[in-house]
């Protein structure tokens, strides 16, 4: 069998603040395949992003890679020298960033910055890059490229800025681009447009994304696999219309009965998930997410419950959701209060 594109084995970030010690991520583990899209969905601070920027070592002075492997192709990512780190970033794997407008350098020209990322990781002539910068816009829609390569980021907008951002990831050709919520930042009629267009260049140029979003509706549309995160834990990872299909555990339930649906006539209120995500400076005793569940019981209080393959290639992490127990989804919640 062939090795997978990415391996993520037991990674663990944490930040050292003079608070105490953050487990922002805390034992994550998935394979990336060639040509595939991963979609990892969460609230805010359920550890996506700190996942992706460990994958690739970007992370502020107080973030720590303290335990775990990321291999590329076998490659150990986690053991790559700077300057091999650097030509790793630009040539293998590509990103974008979920702002595009702070991705950019405000005070250099759209061509310059372009020409000056594909001679870095390419051995070509500047007129050469430039001409590769030129075909990668107007790969990406962007009218009159030749003229645009003249333009400062602050004159384009914000959809036009984040198609810029494309065109410099697939200049190199990557086997993967990490993709940072790329439309939030965007309007949804632009939203719709960057989406096609990386589906677009996924297929032409077979390449694996991994894509961070928030939105379950994007994932629906551009994944094949997706992992639920919560407070640097996956609590579940499936193909993506098996998960939607049959979630399993309380958080996905809770997320996806979150999303608006167009077809309640009755327009009752949106549903939310009560609570809010713990504090990571006292997580790793017991299920994070015990405090905002209707199905807790006391054993979620007493230990981190394992990530359990409960069906071919669906994992759950959850005590009353592991093949041998089975929670019912709307099932009355037993009174039962824990204390730490």
């Amino acid at each position: 069998m062939s090795e997978s594109l990415l391996t993520v084995n037991g990674l663990k970030t944490y930040f050292y603040t003079a608070s105490g010690v953050s487990r922002a991520v805390d034992g994550v583990s998935f394979t990336l395949e060639a040509g595939e899209v991963m979609g990892i969905v969460g609230e805010s601070g359920s550890g996506k992003s700190v996942t992706s920027n460990s994958i690739i070592r970007l992370l502020p002075p107080a973030g720590k890679i303290v335990a775990g492997e990321v291999k590329f192709e076998g490659r150990d990512i986690l053991a790559m020298s700077k300057k091999e780190l650097q030509e790793f970033r630009g040539s293998d794997i590509a990103t974008i960033f979920q702002d595009p407008m702070t991705s950019l350098d405000p005070v250099f020209k759209i061509g310059k910055q372009m020409v000056e990322m594909i001679c870095a990781h390419q051995k070509i002539s500047k007129e050469d890059a430039k001409k590769l910068a030129i075909s990668a816009l107007e790969r990406v829609g962007i009218p009159e490229p030749a003229k645009r390569m003249e333009s400062y980021p602050y004159e384009l907008s914000g959809g036009m800025c984040q198609r810029v951002i494309i065109a410099m990831a697939v200049c190199c050709k990557p086997k993967f681009i990490l993709a940072d919520e790329p439309t939030t930042a965007l309007d949804v009629t632009v939203q719709a447009q960057v989406l096609d267009l990386l589906k677009d260049l996924q297929r032409e140029m077979n390449t694996s994304i991994l894509l961070i979003t928030h939105n379950l509706g994007v994932v629906w549309e551009m994944c094949d696999k997706v992992m639920v995160m919560y407070a640097g834990n996956t609590v579940e990872s499936a193909d993506t219309k098996e998960l939607y299909a049959n979630p399993l555990h309380p958080y996905t339930w809770g997320l996806l009965d979150s999303i608006p649906k167009l077809s309640d006539e009755n327009k009752s209120e949106l549903q939310t998930i009560p609570g809010t995500p713990p504090d990571l400076r006292l997580t790793g005793k017991c299920c994070n997410f015990y405090n905002r569940c209707p199905y807790m019981t006391e054993a979620c209080c007493q230990s981190v419950p394992p990530l359990v393959e409960v069906e071919p290639g669906h994992f759950v992490a959850c005590h009353r959701q592991n093949g041998v127990n089975k929670l019912v989804r709307n099932e009355a919640r037993g009174e039962v209060s824990c204390h730490d």
